[in-house]
């Protein structure tokens, strides 16, 4: 079965987050895929607990789909399950920038720390102290290596203004060259804090506005189906 680890378990694996029993997925949303994936939630006893079903329509829409686990070892865990995420290409373009992480139970394909940043881009409120965390745990891991690709990730999604403004300073060439792609970056390389606050809330706030916007019709979707399996008054 293709599929990458997001959420809690993934930002536990980034190192920014320290424990999350419940496992998040992203799948190819293809007949072969969910077949596997079906007879591996069978493995684990998995009931659907809310709706959507699990039905690769709504999958492919962008819904989620919620299970529970009762086999042992693994009761009451919750596996989330979806196919598309907000902000992000399909799933094969994710899968080529997967990270595949080496644990003691062997390799796990993870989203990648970049693309688990935008998902984590969202209206709820814990989401955004977790992107902040999960970028300065990469920092501190790699800050020496200065890597093009890490520099550029830690410049554009950075939250922390004084490590923002810092990292500027740092790296003047690369922040400046950053400034397309993250025009706040102006005031880190002016070592404005307050305005870079400022702007810091303003790029939040729309996201979390973007976020509601592209929920807000698949909201009325999950409605329409709760009724309709609730049946007529």
């Amino acid at each position: 079965m293709r599929s990458l680890l997001m959420g809690g378990q993934a930002c536990v694996l980034y190192g920014g987050a320290e424990f999350s029993r419940d496992t998040d997925v992203l799948v190819l949303a293809d007949d072969v895929n969910l077949e596997r994936l079906a007879a591996a939630l069978d493995a684990l006893e998995a009931d659907v607990i809310a709706v959507p079903p699990f039905e690769r329509r709504h999958l492919k829409r962008g819904l989620a789909v919620h299970f529970r686990c009762r086999a042992p070892g693994a009761a009451g865990m919750r596996v989330d399950v979806m196919a598309t995420l907000r902000g992000l290409p399909g799933f094969e373009t994710l899968w080529d920038r997967r990270t595949t992480i080496e644990t003691d139970g062997g390799a796990i394909e993870v989203l990648s720390l970049r693309d688990l940043v935008t998902a984590k881009k969202t209206q709820r409120d814990k989401d955004w102290p977790m992107i902040a965390r999960l970028v300065e745990a990469d920092l501190a891991r790699h800050g020496e290596a200065r890597d093009a690709k890490a520099v550029a990730l830690w410049l554009e999604e950075l939250r922390t203004p004084s490590l923002l403004i810092g990292l500027a300073r740092e790296l003047p060439d690369a922040a400046t060259a950053a400034i397309p792609r993250r025009p706040l970056l102006t005031h880190a390389l002016a070592g404005d804090a307050a305005a870079l606050t400022a702007a810091l809330r303003v790029e939040e706030d729309a996201e979390r506005e973007a976020d509601r916007l592209y929920w807000a019709p698949l909201r009325l979707e999950l409605e329409q189906i709760r009724l309709g399996r609730r049946g007529p008054a």
